[in-house]
Parts: structure tokens; sequence; C-alpha cells
């Protein structure tokens, strides 16, 4: 055990001894010598309750060796300075760690350190330039397509730009997506054809932005998740992602909530649905849609029969939109979970859903709470829900 790191023999040894060698074998021996050598659960166990307080290999299949692999490459990752960490180690650890590396769940990405003590010169004002246009070789953040291509196994990919824990050296920039980071994520992303789940949450996304992003995701293969909320998108992003959604064949689920998209982007969206195929789930919640985009939004829903969960929670609508929605709940038979908490539907909008209510047999989540409902309607519409519940499981009603 002393001088395994010289000499590393462990398959050769006897079961009973090759258990007591994992037992007492140390946690921090290099990677190189114990990542192609030691399988055994119980030793990456113990590396990965060495080095982090909180550890739960549910979110990781349930193996220690995984969860260890991707939270080293995450904490690489999060602590790289772009023209000051040294790639070799992210390199070197990449080759080791390449098959075990299912999911990264990047929080913070730091930027590049800029020497401002000198004040800003006109040379370093062009080359600022340059980066935001993505024409010089400087990084602004951690370039993912130096390593994506080389994750075989890669299925999920969840970036945050920003900087945690930064206290009093707050600053704005800590948090900037650049034009350049947009670019270079977005050539990774498209590059990556085996990627399943995209998300990009606080990242600071504007249009300009989103688009670039979603015109690299056109014809991928195989994304099967969006996730681009907590943004700063607006009714350009919500017609490039109808435009997606038109000729997407893949796409399952797309959430677009907490931005800014208003009836414009909705109606384009609702388009698209009229044409998917395969969209399961849409979340616009904490958007502003109004009347106008929920009335094409329901216009869709009668036409679709594949999406199963929609929210549109805190959207501004009314009871306009409540005549429109009890339209859908009378006709569609797919739509499994609807959310439409914190709108001012009032009592006669609760009145309308509960009678387009009636006659379905599918609802099984339906969201009022806060849209100013009486709890009359209420109860009537939760007694449908129920029945419908107890009818899909099994249950006499």
């Amino acid at each position: 055990v002393e001088n395994f790191a010289d000499n590393p023999l462990l398959d050769e040894l006897k079961p009973k001894h090759k258990d007591k060698v994992l037992e007492a074998l140390a946690t921090d021996l290099p990677l190189k010598i114990t990542a192609p050598l030691v399988s055994d659960e119980g030793y990456w166990k113990r590396c990965c309750k060495a080095r982090w307080a909180v550890c739960d290999t549910d979110q990781y299949g349930d193996s220690w060796k995984r969860m260890f692999f991707e939270r080293n490459m995450e904490d690489l990752i999060e602590n790289f300075v772009p023209e000051s960490t040294d790639l070799d180690e992210i390199a070197d650890t990449l080759e080791l760690s390449n098959d075990f590396i299912k999911r990264l769940r990047i929080r913070q990405l730091l930027p590049q350190i800029k020497d401002i003590s000198a004040g800003v010169s006109a040379e370093e004002e062009i080359s600022d330039q340059g980066s935001d246009t993505g024409t010089d070789d400087s990084l602004d953040h951690f370039d993912f397509g130096l390593i994506i291509n080389k994750l075989p196994n890669l299925v999920e990919l969840s970036v945050t730009y920003g900087v945690r824990n930064c206290g009093m050296n707050f600053e704005w920039s800590l948090f900037e997506f650049t034009q350049k980071d947009c670019y270079l994520l977005a050539k990774a992303v498209k590059d990556c054809t085996h990627l399943q789940i995209l998300r990009l949450q606080r990242c600071q996304i504007e249009d300009e932005k989103a688009r670039l992003i979603i015109s690299h995701l056109l014809d991928h293969p195989s994304l099967r998740v969006l996730d681009i909320s907590h943004n700063r998108i607006g009714d350009k992003t919500g017609r490039a992602v109808g435009k997606l959604l038109s000729g997407n064949k893949v796409l399952e689920e797309v959430n677009l909530s907490d931005n800014h998209i208003r009836a414009e982007g909705a109606s384009a969206i609702a388009f698209s649905l009229k044409k998917n195929i395969t969209l399961r789930t849409l979340n616009l919640k904490l958007n502003r849609i109004g009347d106008e985009g929920g009335r094409n939004m329901c216009q869709a829903l009668m036409k679709t029969s594949t999406l199963l969960h929609i929210d549109l929670s805190s959207n501004g609508l009314g009871e306009h939109m409540a005549a429109s929605l009890a339209e859908v709940l009378s006709h569609n038979q797919s739509l499994q979970h609807i959310v439409i908490s914190c709108n001012k539907l009032g009592v006669a909008g609760g009145r309308v859903l509960q009678e387009g209510l009636e006659n379905n047999k599918v609802l099984q989540t339906f969201d009022l709470r806060l849209t100013d409902i009486s709890q009359q309607s209420e109860h009537s519409i939760m007694n449908v829900i129920k029945s419908n519940k107890d009818r899909c499981s099994g249950v006499t009603v």
C-alpha cells in the first residue's frame, strides 16, 4: 500500500489481498494511477467523501466513480481563468475521465483577468473590441470546444456564465456572456452531435446571442431538452424557437421561463406547435404574453396531439384567456398537465373553465393558484382532476 504509487499492482493480487489494499489505499493518489486501474466503488466512495461534504449518487447513476470524475472536471472548469490557468491539467484529466463523464453542470465561469493598473490604452480598447466580436485569440471564458468532442458519453451540459460568492467584489462584468463566448459555445454544441440536454440558465442572454445559439441547433440530431430560462430573451428569440420547433424531429422539452417574451414571440411558438410532433413540455412561465399571446397558444393547443405539459403561469392573462382555454379543455385529448397560476382569470373565468372541463378525461394537473377564481369553481375543477387521476391509475371512480 505504501509503495502503490511506485508499483501499482492490483489485479495480480489474490481477492482477499486486493480488498485489503483497496481499503487502505490513499484517496489522494494521482489519477493517472487510479483511474485506469481501480474500478472498486468503495474506493471511489472514499475519494468523493474525502473531497466533498455532500455526495448523492442518485444523480450519477448510483456510481461513485462517475460522480468523482464529473465533479472533478466541473471543479477544474469552474476555477479555470483564461490566459492564466494552464490547460495541460484539464487535458490530462480529460484523457483519464472521458469515458466516465455523462453530464457537466457548470455553476460558474471565471472571466479573464485584466490589468487595469495602468489604465486602458487604445491598443487595449481595440483588443477588447476584438474579443467581443470573436476576432482575436484571447478567451473571455472557458472554451467548451476544447473538451466537448473528447467526451463521447456526454449527454447533458448545463452552464451558467457568472461568478459565485463574489461578495464585495461584485461587478456586472463578472456576469457577462460575451459575443465570443456565445459563438464558441454555439459551435461546440453543434459539433457535439450526441448531446441531448442543453441548459443555459442565468447567463444574461439577450436576443442576438440566443438566436445565434438556436441557429446552430436547427439540424442537431440528438437534442431533446433546451433550457434558456432566467435570461433576457424576447420576441426575436420566440420567433427563432418557433423556427426550431417547426423543423425539429427530436426536441421534447423547451423551457423559456422568466424572460421577456410577449405576444409576438408566443404567437410564433404557437404557430410552430401546429407542425411539431415531438414536443412534450413547454414552459413559458414568468413572461409577458398577455391575452393575445394566450389566445394564439390556445388555438395551437386545439390542433396539437403530442404536447403533454404547458406552463403559462405569471403571464398577465385575464378572463378573455379563460374562454379560449376552456375550449381547449373541451377538445384537446392529450394535455395532462396545465399550470396557469398567478393570472387574473377572475370568478367568471373560473366558471367558464369549470364548464370546459366537464367532459375532459385526461387532464391530471391543473394549477389555478392565485387566479381569483371562486372556491366553488376550484372545488369542482379539482374533483374532475381527481377523477381523471383515479381513472388513469386504474382506481374505480
